[in-house]
């Protein structure tokens, strides 16, 4: 599959925290708002990013991304480009529930499996256009999907909440850094 966006660095940006990240409770394409402590891990990420060389902002439609990327929109000047294709996964009758209940490799009843959402992914990485430096906004699924793609190191974690990270090409191979 051909991504243009990947023919350069770009940053990635996971949402500020939700009630739902703070509880443990699967999200996936539940539309939850940023909690009081969300809205100041974005505001932090959009002052750290203040100064930098981002010149376009790409989102998810889910609120918390919408609300992450507007902070940081304010700061840059910049508008922000909706991609549908970048919402988190759907994860059928666990959404809302602990994450403990997810079961490792099974599908739950209503879900995207794991090559839908995948695809879905990809799909929406595609539609973002190059530029200098862009900034995509959105969820800890579309990180996993991105860092397989690249070849980045697994993650036992999902990436922290509203934690810029600067993805480029050292030596041929993707790498992922904080900033």
């Amino acid at each position: 599959m051909d991504i243009p966006l990947l023919a350069g660095p770009f940053v990635f940006l996971r949402h500020g925290e939700t009630e739902h990240n703070r509880l443990r409770l699967i999200a996936g394409s539940l539309d939850v708002p940023l909690n009081a402590t969300g809205i100041a891990q974005a505001q932090a990420a959009a002052d750290s990013l203040r100064g930098s060389a981002i010149d376009a902002i790409w989102a998810s439609p889910l609120q918390r991304a919408q609300d992450t990327a507007r902070c940081v929109a304010g700061v840059l000047g910049l508008d922000i480009t909706l991609v549908a294709d970048l919402a988190e996964r759907n994860w059928g009758a666990l959404e809302g529930q602990a994450r403990g209940q997810r079961i490792l490799g099974e599908t739950p009843a209503g879900a995207e499996s794991p090559e839908e959402f995948r695809d879905r992914v990809l799909r929406g990485f595609g539609q973002i256009k190059p530029s200098r430096l862009p900034l995509i906004v959105a969820h800890s699924g579309i990180y996993r999907v991105l860092g397989d793609w690249l070849g980045l190191p697994a993650q036992d974690a999902p990436v922290a909440n509203s934690l810029p990270l600067r993805l480029h090409r050292v030596h041929g191979r993707w790498i992922s850094e904080a900033l």
